[in-house]
């Protein structure tokens, strides 16, 4: 699926002098490397502010909890119930784990079936009906790299101006949104506030876990910033409960040199998967629906994806994952089961059928490998491979 020794060898002396260099100063929590990569991440996002913290979970926790969406919140007070939160049961499971961390109720809406990503007409239908009173934030995922339609979800807080949009944009540094008659937006400033991962699969990817939060709100920048220490904002004053969420010096160090580079990995990961699409069309594999073949990835004329992950729809997903295994290609589901059907959460309620677009995607999704230094043979060695199973 991924080869991430490709990318560390050119830089592999950059790195590790960059590191070598945090270990000589012995500063190794929020020193300058923290506050270096912090500052070049809020321009790349063209927000006010950035804040690392240890993982994208945490980031999403902690706009959360400076929003005050916890229990001891005045809105819970005031009705005696949970805020709600407004997400797609259609992501990785931190998505809704965080919301329920945070002390606030998810609440799940269904998905667009071509982008994959929370649609905001399944969400205006929550937000106008006997739910909607107590939902505080509406949460989508740019999902696989490429953003939510955020004029939709804009046109929502125009009708609802006391709820927050937080983008989750774990899997999108680099994506961008482009309104009619506007300069595209980058992910991170879309919202009020946004969450990103730094795994080491990401796009952006640093040598372990890693997070960060963007904002515009100086007063959420605040909070985030107490919370991730202890809700300290002096040493030892306590403020606010908060949590030990600090970005790593180390991993700020190899972060600050990749993100010089992010950009160029974005653009050829669009290439890869531009070139899939005409691979997949010149082998015969494309259909109207996924009964005639695969379905590939479809992209808003309005968004600029950056390919996290190339995911198709595939017919018989399971049984063409198991011939790509016997081929030793390496493929995944993201995700096989929705968040709202996971065992750990059947205390909210919900039970299959419900978000039908998502469960059928749970069923049909399959992600190939693209990554920037995948070679042209191995992507038509892939093609190759499915065009055998379905013949």
């Amino acid at each position: 699926m991924l080869d991430i020794a490709r990318q560390f060898a050119p830089l592999r002396q950059e790195i590790l002098d960059a590191i070598a260099q945090v270990c000589d100063s012995q500063q190794f929590i929020l020193g300058t490397q923290v506050a270096d990569f912090e500052d070049a991440a809020a321009t790349a996002c063209a927000a006010r502010f950035a804040i690392g913290c240890a993982s994208g979970t945490d980031a999403l926790w902690l706009v959360l909890a400076a929003a005050g969406f916890g229990d001891s919140s005045s809105a819970t007070r005031h009705t005696g119930k949970p805020v709600g939160v407004i997400t797609t049961p259609f992501s990785f499971f931190s998505t809704a784990s965080s919301i329920l961390r945070a002390g606030a109720r998810p609440l799940f809406a269904d998905i667009d079936p071509r982008t994959f990503n929370l649609s905001p007409v399944s969400v205006a239908e929550i937000l106008n009906g006997p739910a909607g009173k107590n939902v505080k934030a509406v949460l989508p995922v740019h999902l696989y790299g490429q953003c939510a339609d955020w004029d939709g979800f804009a046109a929502l807080q125009r009708d609802h101006p006391g709820v927050m949009l937080i983008e989750d944009a774990a899997q999108a540094f680099g994506a961008a949104w482009t309104s009619p008659g506007q300069p595209a937006r980058r992910a991170g400033s879309l919202g009020d506030a946004a969450a990103f991962s730094f795994y080491p699969t990401k796009n952006l990817a640093a040598f372990g876990d890693a997070g960060l939060v963007t904002t515009s709100s100086a007063e959420i920048d605040r909070r985030v910033r107490s919370l991730r220490a202890h809700g300290m904002t002096r040493r030892y004053y306590h403020d606010d409960v908060g949590w030990n969420s600090r970005l790593d010096e180390l991993q700020a160090a190899v972060l600050n040199i990749k993100l010089r580079h992010v950009g160029e990995w974005n653009r050829q990961r669009r290439e890869r998967a531009a070139r899939y699409d005409q691979l997949f069309r010149e082998a015969g594999l494309v259909g109207g629906s996924i009964s005639d073949g695969i379905v590939l990835p479809s992209t808003d004329p309005r968004a600029t994806h950056v390919f996290h992950q190339y995911v198709i729809r595939a017919q018989r997903r399971d049984a063409l994952r198991a011939h790509l295994v016997a081929q030793q290609i390496g493929s995944e589901i993201f995700y096989p089961v929705p968040i709202h059907l996971q065992a750990a959460l059947r205390d909210l309620g919900y039970k299959p059928g419900d978000f039908p677009h998502a469960e059928r995607a749970a069923a049909e999704v399959l992600a190939l490998p693209l990554y920037p230094e995948l070679r042209d043979d191995e992507q038509q060695t892939v093609v190759e491979a499915i065009r055998a199973f379905y013949a």
